[in-house]
């Protein structure tokens, strides 16, 4: 990870990949090792994917509307409903939400893990939720089993999803807008369809599932982007970092990164709940609470 407020570490290696080096063969041992050895230990298994961290922080931006300064942005992603969290879970999330008091929220992609019908239980929860600004939702690659059910569900717990689509949001007699693309592995992806209808100079915050798209994001007018789909590695190891993630979030992995042409800031949040794995180590879940302000 890089250190917040820095550049993104190397770039990422292409969709052909690359000869494992001997150093990420080891670490991947090393992980596979420690992975089974904290799983009979239960830290890893039980506790640590029960210990939400809130990171809260400001984050100074310089074409923000003064009317917008102060506003707390709520961001959550990768809950994976039928995977190691339920309803249960996702409630006691919604609690954190609920008392930070969130002017706006977005989540950024696979609210289940496989099956659309597994957030039929959570309708209710997630509509408890309240920001004046709105509740924005997209899709992320484990949610395209059956998305018309998913959207529908979601819709229903009073988010907005948005698939290649913005909304304006107006407030102080100033804008902004939220925009939010396909999905960049099971999608289509339209960032010129995103931003149709957007007025010219107008403050817009994308969420896209795949924090690499970024780099492709920030030849759009685009000031800010929220991602998930890394989940931090779900398992880290010291010195080593992340042995592994998806591919999508090899290069913008965990925290604040800014682009490397533009200076856009990107976001990528940790999730809260896991895949392939019920484990995480040294990557706590996270739920993200951003302060804007005018730089």
């Amino acid at each position: 990870m890089a250190p917040a407020g820095g550049y993104p570490p190397p770039q990422k290696e292409g969709a052909g990949g690359r000869k494992m080096t001997r150093r990420q063969f080891l670490a991947r041992g090393a992980a596979t090792v420690v992975g089974a050895g904290l799983l009979t230990g239960g830290y890893a298994w039980q506790g640590e994917p029960n210990w939400l961290e809130i990171t809260r922080r400001e984050l100074p931006l310089k074409d923000l509307p003064s009317a917008f300064a102060g506003t707390r942005l709520v961001h959550f992603s990768d809950v994976h409903l039928g995977f190691n969290k339920d309803a249960h879970d996702l409630a006691r999330l919604t609690k954190h939400i609920k008392e930070e008091k969130p002017d706006l929220i977005c989540f950024t992609g696979d609210i289940v893990d496989s099956y659309a019908e597994d957030l039929t239980d959570s309708v209710a929860i997630l509509a408890e939720l309240e920001a004046p600004l709105g509740k924005y939702a997209i899709l992320g690659n484990h949610d395209y089993k059956n998305t018309e059910l998913l959207t529908r569900l979601l819709n229903e717990s009073g988010f907005r999803v948005l698939r290649n689509q913005s909304y304006l949001i107006k407030q102080g007699g100033a804008v902004m807008a939220v925009a939010g693309l396909d999905d960049m592995l099971h999608g289509k992806p339209d960032p010129e369809a995103a931003i149709k209808g957007i007025p010219d100079g107008t403050f817009t915050v994308l969420m896209m599932h795949e924090p690499d798209y970024a780099d492709t994001a920030e030849g759009y007018p685009f000031h800010l982007q929220l991602s998930g789909h890394s989940h931090g590695g779900q398992i880290r190891l010291p010195l080593l970092g992340a042995p592994f993630t998806p591919y999508g979030s090899q290069k913008y992995i965990d925290g604040l990164y800014y682009t490397e042409n533009k200076a856009m800031p990107v976001y990528v949040n940790r999730g809260f709940g896991e895949t392939m794995m019920p484990l995480r180590f040294m990557c706590r879940p996270e739920l993200t609470v951003l302060t804007l302000r005018r730089e």
